[in-house]
């Protein structure tokens, strides 16, 4: 997996010695830390293009995020392709939650899944909730969840 930062620059290092830099940097300026991990995706013809990110959101004095975009041509309902999302969420954050628990990092999921009815994407919300909630993390949902359906959602190509 390829990562990057927002400004295009690649991230040599793999992702868990990335953020683990990344979180002694900023608390050794005195940040307190929040991650948010979220992926939208995007259906261009034949192409499902997703992208996620880990947000790191500095108290009070903004933030910054790590991306990984991927392309696939696999087809998928609606459905299929929220819960994709939700997977690949879930896939980082499980993969770096023993370095937030042992720097005292809080951490959310974010569902790029309205929670209102009358959209499609709600079809996936209570799998999706109950995915992320039955792997012990955090979940927050449209409107919240400004990971995926802000941050991820400006960086899917």
């Amino acid at each position: 997996m390829r990562w990057r930062k927002f400004n295009g620059e690649m991230i040599d290092l793999p992702i868990i010695s990335a953020v683990e830099h990344a979180i002694k940097r900023e608390t050794a300026a005195g940040f307190r830390l929040k991650v948010c991990i979220g992926t939208d995706s995007q259906v261009k013809g034949k192409e499902t293009e997703f992208a996620t990110v880990i947000v790191f959101l500095r108290e009070g004095h903004g933030g910054f995020m790590f991306i990984h975009n991927y392309k696939t041509l696999q087809q998928f309902t609606i459905k299929e392709r929220m819960l994709t999302e939700v997977a690949k969420s879930i896939e980082i954050a499980y993969d770096l939650c023993n370095l937030f628990t042992v720097y005292n990092v809080d951490m959310e999921v974010h569902a790029d899944i309205n929670t209102n009815p009358h959209f499609k994407s709600n079809d996936a919300l209570k799998e999706a909730m109950g995915y992320i909630l039955g792997m012990g993390f955090a979940f927050k949902a449209k409107p919240e969840a400004f990971a995926s359906s802000s941050c991820a959602n400006k960086v899917v190509n």
